[in-house]
């Protein structure tokens, strides 16, 4: 298969290329680049003699003090306005050299080649860089998209079950987003992480052309596009309470739970919600192929994550903005009062989702 796509976005449009061996092609064909890898990647850099500044896909790879480091090592290297990066590996590094190619010079031209199913069908469209700051998750970060995307969906054949069952979940979460035919079309594709890449292509299609809508009409975050935050906020805080041992897409998964779980403690009732059922039997059924998860969730302490829950950048001085589920099954923004009442039922949100006693 090969699809290609362009994404229509004011601070800069930009084409998504998706195809099986697309990888060696452009890493040879652009070695004028400046390489920034993740150092999994370093040895297959180097037997095409290209040089790279590499950095390990740790959250702390993407802090605030890991950035200056990063970008003398660039000016040592005589990168200039005119140097265009290229950023080859997951989330992380994707994070890093977005930020860096934000600020860097007042800005440079870079190309993104994802590396993990969560860069694939999710991050690497919609142009946002987050960068963490002390113990806090994505405090900082800009909007600065790629001049392209190119994505080889047989290099999802290096990662483990975990890490395709990360990147499912976050496409799982956008077609549900998106609507009752996009997760219908995702679904149809019966996803699970061993699923062949022929299929996981499919899916990452599916994916991207689902959030493309919510880039296209709401690029920075304002109104529609605040809805792919659906379980982020309660995942953001287990993610970072777990001190990053949950990956993001396996904490999104159990965020989604909880935000379920913090609707009902509202009062609603979703027995009429067929899409939600099946929504949460199919994160349940990639959760429980995780090993060792319902212990490292039974362990979290639950005052780090009311911690990390209260500390989210998106909620407003007198109220905790986050994304709940309607009884109909429609995402949507509710502004919760931010008293001790709505803090009782946040906690037991979490306890019940996530099984801590």
């Amino acid at each position: 298969m090969s699809v290609s796509f362009r994404v229509e976005s004011a601070s800069g449009s930009y084409d998504v290329f998706i195809e099986a061996g697309l990888f060696q092609s452009v890493i040879r064909a652009n070695k004028s680049d400046v390489v920034i890898a993740d150092e999994w990647f370093a040895t297959e850099l180097t037997r095409n003699q290209i040089a790279a500044i590499t950095v390990p896909a740790t959250e702390a790879a993407k802090s605030m003090d890991a950035i200056p480091d990063l970008i003398v090592r660039l000016m040592q290297m005589g990168v200039n306005r005119q140097t265009r990066l290229l950023a080859l590996g997951g989330g992380i590094v994707q994070d890093v050299a977005a930020f860096i190619a934000s600020v860097y010079m007042r800005g440079l031209e870079w190309v993104y080649i994802p590396t993990t199913v969560l860069a694939m069908a999710d991050s690497c469209i919609g142009g946002k860089s987050s960068i963490n700051v002390g113990p806090y998750k994505n405090l900082a970060g800009t909007f600065h998209p790629p001049s392209s995307v190119v994505i080889d969906p047989s290099l999802t054949l290096t990662l483990t079950n975990e890490q395709r069952a990360s990147g499912l979940i976050e496409a799982a979460k956008i077609c549900y987003c998106r609507g009752r035919a996009a997760f219908a079309e995702y679904l149809a594709y019966t996803p699970t992480p061993s699923m062949p890449v022929e299929q996981i292509e499919e899916v990452i299609v599916a994916s991207l052309n689902a959030k493309k809508w919510f880039i296209e009409i709401d690029e920075f975050d304002r109104g529609e596009r605040l809805l792919l935050n659906f379980g982020h906020t309660f995942g953001h805080a287990i993610e970072g309470a777990s001190h990053f041992r949950i990956p993001h897409g396996i904490a999104v998964a159990a965020g989604i739970l909880c935000a379920i779980e913090l609707g009902k403690q509202l009062g609603r009732s979703y027995s009429k919600a067929d899409q939600l059922q099946l929504l949460d039997s199919h994160l349940r059924r990639l959760l429980s192929e995780i090993p060792n998860l319902a212990d490292e969730l039974k362990n979290l302490s639950a005052a780090e994550i009311l911690d990390r829950f209260e500390a989210d950048k998106k909620h407003r001085e007198d109220s905790y903005r986050v994304i709940l589920v309607a009884e109909s099954g429609a995402v949507e923004l509710v502004k919760l009062p931010r008293d001790e009442h709505t803090r009782k039922s946040v906690r037991l949100a979490f306890t019940r989702a996530l099984g801590m006693v």
